[in-house]
């Protein structure tokens, strides 16, 4: 595929209704949302769609032409196969414009029963290359692929130069420490893996505790953090918790920080990617609703005018605020010797 500069879409993540209507309401051109059950890979108890709430959310977003992207990104036990293709079939009968999948099987059966319904490779797919891409898309008719967090711009864009389907990179919110789809951190200390559960850390294994020494966190049991009287405690996975190495007590795995990839705008929409994809369904309408203005703001000014765009000063201010760990990172993308 050729490389084309172009604006790319701003996807953008809704885990309730108001959150939909605040990305549709800011300018997404495209949400994504989940079903209330493990085929999604954002699995905790009061978010996602139902049925009717699905029915609605599509209605609000097409009267202003904004796209549904559907996840069902997780990989099905085979015990619980039936699930996952009654989730592809409620999808069609919903009529969303996508579904973002990542297991082969659940793939085949999707095209083979559905053979016009647009199919996307989820980053969960960990398709990092371009004869994957390639297999995805001759195998299974893929339209688009999410690339995992691990790639640098250079690779980025060789990879759109080859693909044969459009691209879709990460431009804000958590960083994850492993390739997307192969991580067994979380199976490892609850025995639940994220690749088929749905969550990193299940609510159910996690718990808070007021103890003289501050307030921390356990996941199954595990000790993942302890924080300060005036420190905000964040979510404890087990990748971004601080354990003792040696003397030191430190982030040992991964620092909680934030992908932001405000700066690199120009560089990402010269090498043709098709959309620029915000992380976060489990955060509020409210961080929805902030990160997708800033976005929408900073594609149009770059697209208007890519050779002289600069990041204003307000759009770090609010994104400051809502990144993890209140620190901004280019992640992978940025490796200058390549």
């Amino acid at each position: 595929m050729a490389v084309v500069a172009r604006k790319p879409e701003l996807i953008c993540p809704a885990g309730s209704l108001p959150a939909l209507r605040a990305a549709v309401d800011e300018g997404a051109d495209a949400v994504y949302i989940g079903f209330q059950d493990a085929t999604n890979a954002r699995n905790f108890p009061g978010l996602n769609f139902g049925p009717d709430a699905a029915r609605e959310g599509i209605r609000y977003a097409r009267r202003t032409g904004a796209r549904v992207l559907l996840a069902l990104n997780t990989y099905p036990r085979t015990a619980h196969w039936p699930r996952w293709t009654g989730a592809v079939d409620r999808a069609a009968e919903l009529g969303v414009d996508a579904v973002i999948l990542a297991d082969p099987g659940l793939l085949h059966y999707a095209a083979g029963t559905y053979p016009d319904l647009r199919l996307h490779l989820s980053v969960q797919g960990s398709a990092t290359n371009r004869h994957a891409i390639a297999f995805y898309h001759e195998q299974f008719g893929i339209r688009r692929v999410v690339l995992p967090r691990v790639l640098s711009l250079a690779q980025v864009h060789q990879i759109v130069e080859r693909s044969p389907v459009e691209i879709e990179v990460f431009g804000f919110g958590s960083l994850c420490v492993m390739v997307e789809g192969r991580c067994a951190l979380s199976s490892y200390v609850t025995g639940e893996s994220p690749n088929t559960c749905g969550v990193c850390s299940p609510a159910k294994a996690v718990r808070w505790e007021e103890t003289p020494a501050g307030r921390q966190s356990r996941l199954n049991g595990v000790l993942i953090d302890r924080y300060a009287p005036d420190e905000a405690a964040g979510y404890p996975t087990l990748c971004k918790g601080r354990y003792r190495v040696g003397e030191a007590t430190y982030y040992a795995i991964e620092e909680p920080t934030g992908l932001n990839v405000l700066q690199m705008l120009p560089q990402l929409m010269a090498s043709g990617v098709a959309a620029i994809k915000v992380e976060g369904r489990q955060r509020s309408p409210a961080y929805v609703r902030e990160v997708t203005r800033v976005l929408r703001a900073a594609l149009d000014a770059c697209a208007a005018d890519p050779r002289r765009f600069l990041v204003r000063e307000e759009w770090s201010a609010v994104l400051g605020r809502l990144v993890e760990g209140h620190s901004h990172t280019l992640g992978a993308l940025h490796r200058p010797w390549q």
